[in-house]
């Protein structure tokens, strides 16, 4: 097992007047859906961590060949969630970690990172910008993992890769969707105005 792909959809979409952000539809597929299949065209095992094995968002997957990992420690935040997923990853040279809610995150954005990963020898490596600026997925070497067991409320992982960031290698992606997440309804409107997803 060379890379196991962890999908972050453990958040409570707070911010959405109701509506769940990883089941809003680009192109037609939900979210959540839409990264999963992406993920495994990498040819990588998939994890997914939801907030319970019975989530709605668990539906939409189960039909793939993904592994759903039931996080109650997600109440917690980021943090909780990530301690508690990354410990349940298999033994692995490296893992990336990719939010549930990047909308243009496809499986060429994640190849060329897991690509730059194998290529180089960096404890992290990220998708970046087109102007350089540190975004999304992420690749961490396995030696960081015992970093991820001292997390906890809403720090992510930013708290890891922050000293770390001038042994950073950064992928840079189109434009600015290694930082494009959609967190409100307004977002996904003008996500979809600009797209016509």
């Amino acid at each position: 097992m060379n890379c196991p792909i962890l999908i972050l959809a453990a958040g409570g979409s707070t911010r959405m007047a109701g509506r769940d952000k990883l089941l809003e539809t680009v192109g037609g597929v939900p979210q959540l859906r839409r990264l999963c299949l992406a993920a495994l065209a990498l040819g990588e095992p998939v994890f997914v961590a939801l907030p319970r094995a019975d989530h709605p968002r668990a539906a939409v997957i189960a039909d793939l060949g993904v592994t759903i990992l039931a996080i109650a420690e997600a109440a917690e935040g980021m943090g909780g969630t990530l301690r508690v997923a990354v410990a349940m990853l298999p033994p692995c040279p490296r893992f990336m970690l990719v939010l549930g809610d990047m909308a243009e995150i496809g499986a060429a954005e994640m190849r060329a990172v897991l690509d730059a990963a194998r290529a180089h020898s960096a404890p992290v490596t990220r998708g970046a910008t087109q102007d350089g600026a540190h975004g999304h997925p992420v690749v961490f070497d396995a030696g960081l993992r015992p970093q991820f067991a001292k997390l906890g409320g809403d720090s992510g992982g930013e708290d890891i890769v922050r000293p770390l960031r001038d042994q950073t290698r950064l992928v840079r992606l189109t434009g600015q969707i290694a930082r494009l997440d959609l967190d409100t309804p307004q977002d996904w409107a003008a996500f979809r105005a600009r797209t016509g997803l």
